[in-house]
């Protein structure tokens, strides 16, 4: 709803505590050049979702998860319902009732990483899902051609899909974890996966080229050494904050390390978590550079992307600060990519003894960007997390920057000011969201729409409403 003008310096204070409760605060003079958001509508797509937390969050909304995607006027959900069945929505953009039918599969463990993950690939029309696969096999399913290139014409059934595999069609990934699809160039449709474990895992990437899926292979290696805290470690995996094709095709990774040995923290109560790195791709994940254009590694060699890979690092922090894994990135019209990491800075501890309170007490969350020179610049957000999660960054046509931080708030900035005037536009406070929240890409490109995906706190395994609300950006 909008503030009227007469009461925005009465609330500016109050915002920043994020008190008001759902308000959605229009630009004032002193911050006119950071863009606004307009409420549009907040959808319920399922009354009585499952609900447990583990790993600090909830199966149905990790913020890595890709449970949320919109294609040829349609949008697309999905998560795991109170009785543990994995269902699919759909609506008709921009406000069409949500059609859903339930996949043959339930939820196998009560654990949140065990996420549903959606693609579409636009050679053929299908959706693809991924889910309930934590170190384990894929499950996995793809609709019939056609359903979403033209949806008007077909009905929203269980029985435009096949059966669940526990394969990509039956080439075999082994266990696997955080399956993402990403649409490449060329109509291809890519799977982004780890495989192994954490603190020993690597990267891989699988294609599908319209018709068949093939294993592109390892990327990323968990071998070298890394000193830290008088301690040295042999072992450890990337996680990723993304990968985005950009202008060009050009295939964007940041991401952070995570070391297999404790010893490197200060404390044992913290995360093995450290720096910001970057590399990207110009022929679809083949090839890796660092930010100067190195070759850093090639997929499926003997020559993967390492810790000892030259170049890498583009924001330096030791593994003291309960840095978070797996937070989100996006690329500018101008090729650049944007980042959000969130820690605890320095001037509240160098040795974060407890990763989780210390986070809700003084987590900062932080915009790291590549300008024109290529070089990388940092600005924290004027926000403070109160939350252990992650939060999302999302680019509009004009390269403004807006970031949904936990429980559903958002800041943004605009791209005159250098991303220097970040400033709360929702405070979240009416939506009581869990934490992390899932937003659509794909439709934030193709209209300027945010639609947020979140699911409402309850307790213990009381089941909650999981909903999508939407925003005009700018």
């Amino acid at each position: 709803m909008p503030v009227p003008s007469s009461r925005r310096a009465a609330l500016a204070a109050s915002l920043v505590l994020g008190v008001l409760a759902g308000m959605v605060v229009q630009p004032g003079r002193a911050v006119a050049a950071a863009p606004g958001v307009t409420w549009l509508a907040d959808t319920e797509l399922d009354p009585a979702a499952l609900y447990f937390v583990s790993y600090d969050g909830l199966v149905n909304n990790n913020s890595y998860g890709d449970g949320i995607v919109s294609h040829a006027g349609h949008q697309y959900a999905a998560w795991y319902t109170s009785t543990r069945e994995a269902v699919l929505a759909r609506r008709q953009l921009p406000s069409g009732p949500w059609q859903l039918l339930r996949l043959p599969h339930r939820l196998s463990v009560d654990d949140s990483h065990n996420s549903i993950a959606l693609g579409i690939s636009p050679g053929d029309g299908r959706l693809h899902v991924a889910m309930d696969t934590h170190d384990s096999e894929i499950h996995y399913v793809r609709s019939e051609a056609g359903l979403v290139s033209a949806p008007w014409s077909r009905s929203w059934e269980a029985g435009r899909f096949g059966a669940v595999q526990r394969s990509l069609d039956s080439v075999g990934l082994g266990a696997i974890t955080y399956p993402q699809f990403r649409t490449a160039p060329g109509n291809r449709l890519q799977l982004s996966y780890r495989t192994g474990r954490s603190r020993n895992g690597t990267n891989e990437l699988a294609e599908y080229d319209g018709s068949t899926w093939r294993r592109l292979g390892r990327w990323s290696s968990a071998t070298g050494s890394y000193s830290a805290n008088g301690a040295t470690s042999t072992t450890r995996n990337m996680y990723l904050h993304g990968l985005t094709y950009g202008p060009g095709g050009r295939l964007h990774a940041a991401f952070t390390w995570r070391e297999g040995n404790s010893a490197v923290t200060c404390n044992s109560g913290g995360l093995t978590n450290h720096d910001t790195g970057y590399v990207h791709s110009d022929d679809q994940g083949r090839t890796w550079r660092n930010n100067a254009g190195t070759v850093v590694g090639t997929t499926n060699s003997g020559n993967l992307v390492s810790i000892s890979s030259p170049g890498l690092v583009v924001d330096p922090l030791p593994p003291n600060h309960g840095l978070i894994n797996q937070e989100s990135q996006d690329v500018d019209s101008t090729g650049n990519p944007h980042v959000v990491v969130s820690y605890v800075p320095g001037r509240f501890t160098s040795c974060v003894t407890s990763y989780a309170s210390a986070r809700r007490a003084n987590g900062r969350a932080f915009h790291l960007f590549r300008d024109s020179s290529g070089g990388w610049r940092k600005v924290e957000l004027p926000v403070p997390l109160h939350a252990t999660g992650r939060s999302q960054i999302v680019l509009d046509a004009a390269d403004n920057a807006y970031v949904v931080l936990p429980y559903g708030r958002i800041v943004t900035a605009s791209r005159a000011s250098g991303y220097t005037d970040w400033t709360l536009r929702f405070d979240g406070s009416g939506l009581n969201a869990f934490g992390e929240v899932i937003v659509d890409r794909t439709r934030v490109e193709s209209d300027g729409v945010l639609s947020i995906l979140y699911q409402r706190a309850s307790t213990g395994a009381t089941p909650s409403p999981i909903r999508v609300v939407d925003f005009r950006l700018g």
